[in-house]
């Protein structure tokens, strides 16, 4: 059968607030999501099998494959739809993994879009974005892979018109672990964070076709409230953000999701390459990449 290839993007949380902690453990979180020029690639050979390899410069990170959300999304549909054609995975991994830029569940999201194809099934089938929840709480908005905000546990989406951003995205190549992040956080069961008056003034975004700047100023507004905790985990984001906030043309700096991958904003993408070509001359460990966010 046909090779079939896909894209997994890495994604972006432009704000992050944690709303509450629900009587079930899982946060109650409001987001405004976008995704990167920056992504995995996933290919599926169809066939009856299900099975996974890794390739590419991350591979050595990614673990067992039989614990790879892609094995599991895919073994979670096919319990789902009886005779469901499955195949070989080869993953081309290239993000880095728990960094806060949801590498392995865009990854899911890719195989799942990958059998639907395979399956001649609509990518929207409720099957398909009910085994995306079941699998992981970024499953959901990594399927769509379209700028958004994403309240809940993930599960509700409302799409948004976000103007390109230049952006350079950073990673100290240190791995965060999003349930330590949590912990660090400490809500307790049915804890609120927020009141019911900032989760209302939290929802409203620029209308569609607003300017780069008033976006800009929009964001700025908005805060990560794992940031905080995520640097008690571990301390070398700050140094990321402090690197980010000392380029030039930089408009924001700021971490994605539970860490530790930071990102800046920039107006032009001359400045972003700019800012980018000096910090990995600074920090040649580190993964840096220069590029779109949308």
């Amino acid at each position: 059968m046909t090779l079939l290839t896909d894209i997994a993007r890495a994604k972006v949380n432009l704000t992050l607030r944690v709303l509450a902690r629900r009587a079930d453990g899982y946060h109650d979180l409001e987001s405004l999501v976008v995704f990167a020029d920056c992504a995995d690639t996933l290919t599926l050979t169809p066939g009856a099998e299900l099975s996974l390899s890794t390739e590419g410069p991350g591979a050595p990170d990614c673990g067992e494959t039989s614990d790879n959300l892609v094995v599991r999304a895919a073994r979670l549909l096919g319990e789902r739809i009886p005779g469901l054609t499955l195949g070989h995975f080869t993953l081309d991994k290239h993000l880095p993994v728990a960094a806060g830029i949801g590498g392995g569940s865009a990854d899911a999201a890719a195989a799942l879009r990958l059998l639907a194809r395979a399956n001649n099934l609509a990518a929207d089938d409720e099957r398909i974005v009910t085994v995306a929840r079941e699998t992981g709480a970024d499953i959901p908005v990594c399927l769509a892979s379209k700028a958004c905000t994403m309240t809940g546990v993930g599960e509700n989406l409302a799409m948004l018109d976000v103007p390109p951003m230049p952006c350079v995205m950073v990673n100290p190549r240190v791995g965060v672990a999003t349930k330590d992040v949590f912990a660090a956080l400490g809500l307790a069961k049915g804890e609120f964070l927020a009141g019911v008056g900032d989760v209302v003034l939290s929802l409203g975004w620029p209308r569609d076709g607003a300017s780069f700047d008033q976006w800009i100023d929009a964001i700025r507004h908005g805060t990560n409230d794992l940031e905080k905790p995520a640097l008690k985990v571990e301390p070398v984001i700050g140094d990321v953000l402090s690197a980010l906030g000392e380029t030039g043309g930089v408009r924001l700096a700021r971490m994605s999701g539970s860490g530790a991958t930071c990102f800046g904003i920039y107006t032009t993408d001359a400045e972003a390459r700019a800012a980018a070509q000096v910090i990995s001359q600074a920090y040649p460990a580190w993964w840096v990449h220069a590029g779109v966010l949308s």
